[in-house]
């Protein structure tokens, strides 16, 4: 279920849980080893968006332009969905935990109380 704003489900952290609980169904690899790979996998998705970059930029002489800014929109969503899976991961209080952290960062960084 999505809202008004550009396709945003209704309640992003529920979305967040579903894909957290899809992928723990099929999870190759459990435990502590399976933990740090979901944490390894969002260097693996920065690295997408440095690919990206250097492609829409044609910073590769070899391969020239290969990429559009638009490929650079979805990787860093695909890193800020592979964070906030990774967060859940690490704890089922992920909207908590994301929320204060998201309050402390805006006071310091913009002289507010609440994010």
């Amino acid at each position: 279920m999505s809202d008004d704003r550009g396709g945003i489900p209704a309640d992003l952290w529920d979305t967040v849980d579903a894909l957290w609980q899809w992928l723990e169904a099929d999870q190759p690899v459990g435990g502590r080893e399976g933990l740090l790979l979901r944490m390894l996998k969002l260097s693996e998705e920065v690295g997408e968006v440095a690919e990206a970059v250097i492609g829409a930029t044609g910073q590769n002489p070899r391969k020239g332009t290969t990429h559009t800014w638009e490929d650079v929109e979805a990787e860093l969503c695909d890193v800020v969905i592979t964070a906030m899976v990774a967060l859940r991961t690490l704890t089922p209080e992920a909207r908590e935990v994301f929320g204060r952290h998201l309050a402390r960062v805006a006071g310091r960084s913009l002289g507010t109380r609440g994010a």
